[in-house]
């Protein structure tokens, strides 16, 4: 019996420079971005292709992500971030970022696994949004 793959939510670009990734994947790739506020009152710019939302651009600010290089962060899904966060330190990785809750969206990890790797835990809002998530 195969399992269910873990389902990718959302890909987000975070960078230092939200205006140069804007121009750069507009013309490379034909997104658009429509600017949104995070509740801290950041800016936050959703990608959008042929009306549909692609993914996201986050702005990196001192001091909270001094020496973090621009990256490309994935968001997986899964049914409860508590859980996952236990079993990824049970597994040897680390979490970086506990669970928040972000309205509208659900709730947000970031972890490491063992090797250092870093990847997003996404526990969207309405648990049955997993089995409707676009798989990417």
């Amino acid at each position: 019996m195969m399992s269910t793959p873990l389902k990718v939510w959302w890909h987000e670009l975070n960078t230092w420079e939200p205006e140069q990734a804007r121009h750069f994947y507009n013309v490379t790739l034909g997104w658009d971005f429509q600017p949104t506020a995070l509740p801290d009152g950041n800016r936050y710019w959703v990608a959008h292709k042929e009306g549909r939302a692609v993914g996201g651009i986050f702005q990196l600010t001192q001091p909270d992500f001094e020496g973090i290089p621009s990256h490309w962060m994935t968001y997986l899904a899964v049914d409860d971030i508590v859980a996952a966060q236990t079993r990824a330190e049970q597994a040897g990785g680390e979490i970086l970022r506990p669970a928040f809750r972000l309205a509208g969206v659900g709730k947000l990890s970031v972890v490491t696994d063992p090797t250092g790797a870093i990847i997003g835990l996404i526990e969207p809002e309405g648990q049955e949004a997993v089995s409707r998530a676009p798989v990417h």
